[in-house]
């Protein structure tokens, strides 16, 4: 193993790492992918709600120290994979306007160096990449795009439909979700025989039995593994370290604890996709002879600025039953922007962005605990509830502070949160009970805390950013606009730890994207011909 050298070492198997192992494999040079878990195993608790949501089986067993002392277990999942394998698969593109910065009443979200013109081919070829199910023209904050999606909208079920009818009559507009559910309809919308996703409830925060997910694994991985004999999987092979050469100004090998056993592997190239946490984590343990500081921290800001939204998952219920089997298909953005640019909110500041969720069971309802929202229906058992449950996601921009920080102290992983634009946030559940009112939804609304795990409002890492940020300034950024490290020449990050800021969508097809656009420089670095989709930014936009 210690003989062994590649052109390229990429650490970690989420959407960034996948996608840049997948892109860079194309050119013929010897890559290795690194990944710390195994695969998720295909068993009959990848669909039970207790083993998944209540006892957290496919959570990491790691324990963390909040700011205040409190110990909580993060929501990350060590799988090939990453944490796509038990993501909700919405793929946003960033609002145009979310690269030029963003005003709140606690501050502004910056501007990001690379725009989003620079970002759209990579947009578009990350969403053919994950199929991702979707239409144009329905969301009226979605930016430009040059081409239409590649597969249809995943249809709304009847319940959802008659929920959008309703938001448009009350002058709203509803969307269908970009999503990444490998959904093959029949004319009718159900399911074909040989579709790999069905219609069913255990999908968002769920890992997919039937490989019916656009994730990760699924999606890049295995197929390149399969195209390309000179890409290479190490599973099960946990990143200690990343040791520099003399200079201090390249990485020179990885330290490898593989079943116990410490390794050096080599790399021309060494990308770093752990995720945001993970990857600051691994930087932080990186210091030349024990520097605390760690490695391309000239900056002081590895670890900092984390971010991860105003993430709430709340239940209601219908008026009227709701036998939804696949329910996360709708989106609202109608409440983005402050008024100026959407005119359905009447405050000057953005609220967010409301989506539909995985549909709720007895189990989830019971295992949530619910004193008081069983007063609104104190004769109702929880399979009724469960019945009648419509569920929602409601995700509003939390700013970049250098407070909020993961670190490590006495070997213990700290992570120190203190939450922003929470004013924001709470307009939007106002503005969601005000809809619930109106479309024949009790406007009461329940917190869904056990969704993917988080127990704790600090422990929902599913949207983690903002750890090693991307600039022009060494003196204000960890790496620089083609998310190199300033310190070091051969040093790339390539999940979300770059963002200046975060927006209020989804990350992960912003996190494919700039995959893509790192391996288009990486691939020209190493001499190979440079992949299809830099040559689309000549096309026309529609």
């Amino acid at each position: 193993m210690q003989d062994e050298r590649y052109d390229v070492i990429v650490i970690g198997s989420g959407p960034g790492g996948a996608t840049m192992a997948a892109k860079l494999a194309e050119t013929g040079k010897r890559i290795l992918l690194v990944e710390r878990g195994d695969y998720l195993k295909r068993e009959k608790a990848n669909w039970d709600t207790d083993a998944v949501f209540r006892k957290g089986r496919y959570q990491a067993e790691e324990t963390w120290v909040s700011s205040d002392g409190a110990s909580f277990r993060p929501g990350l999942h060590y799988f090939v994979g990453g944490n796509s394998k038990v993501y909700g698969a919405v793929l946003f593109r960033l609002r145009e306007e979310d690269f030029h910065g963003t005003r709140h009443p606690d501050g502004i979200a910056p501007e990001w160096c690379v725009k989003y013109d620079e970002f759209e081919p990579y947009y578009q070829a990350a969403e053919e990449f994950f199929e991702v199910r979707g239409r144009r023209g329905e969301d009226p904050t979605e930016p430009w795009s040059r081409k239409p999606y590649k597969h249809p909208p995943i249809r709304h079920e009847p319940r959802i439909q008659k929920l959008a009818d309703d938001l448009q009559r009350e002058g709203l507009q509803p969307f269908h979700l970009p999503m990444g559910g490998l959904l093959d309809q029949d004319e009718t919308g159900e399911a074909t025989p040989t579709s790999p996703l069905l219609r069913c409830d255990p999908f968002d925060g769920y890992p997919s039995l039937t490989n019916g997910k656009a994730d990760a694994q699924v999606i890049a991985v295995d197929p390149a593994l399969k195209r390309h004999p000179n890409l290479t999987l190490l599973k099960r092979a946990y990143v200690e370290r990343l040791v520099t050469d003399a200079g201090g100004r390249s990485v020179a090998g990885l330290d490898v604890v593989i079943e116990g056993a410490r390794h050096r592997l080599a790399a021309d190239l060494v990308v770093v996709a752990c995720g945001a946490l993970s990857s600051a984590l691994l930087l932080l343990r990186s210091g030349r002879d024990g520097d605390a500081r760690g490695l391309a921290n000239g900056s002081g800001l590895v670890g900092r600025n984390y971010m991860r939204h105003n993430n709430a998952t709340v239940l209601a219920i219908s008026k009227e039953p709701n036998p939804t089997e696949f329910q996360k298909t709708l989106g609202l953005n109608d409440f983005y922007f402050g008024h100026e640019k959407s005119p359905a909110n009447d405050w000057e500041f953005p609220l967010g962005h409301i989506q539909m969720v995985g549909k709720s069971d007895g189990t989830q309802i019971e295992a949530e605990g619910l004193p008081a929202f069983l007063q609104w229906f104190p004769n109702r058992p929880f399979e009724w509830l469960a019945k009648h449950s419509i569920d929602f996601w409601l995700t509003s921009e939390d700013l970049p502070r250098p407070e909020n920080r993961i670190f490590y102290r006495d070997g213990q992983v700290h992570l120190d949160l203190t939450e922003t634009n929470q004013e924001g946030h709470r307009r939007l559940r106002q503005k969601l009970r005000d809809i619930c009112d109106k479309a024949g939804i009790h406007p009461h609304l329940m917190d869904r805390t056990l969704y993917l795990g988080k127990d704790t409002p600090i422990g929902g890492t599913a949207h983690q950013a903002g750890t090693l940020v991307f600039g022009e300034d060494p003196a204000t950024s960890v790496l620089d606009r083609n998310c190199k490290a300033h310190e070091l020449d051969n040093l790339y990050v390539t999940d979300a730890s770059f963002f200046p800021s975060i927006g209020a969508v989804n990350p992960t097809l912003t996190i494919i994207a700039n995959a893509l656009r790192v391996a288009d420089i990486i691939a020209k670095r190493l001499g190979a011909a440079p992949f299809e989709v830099t040559d689309a930014r000549a096309m026309g936009a529609t």
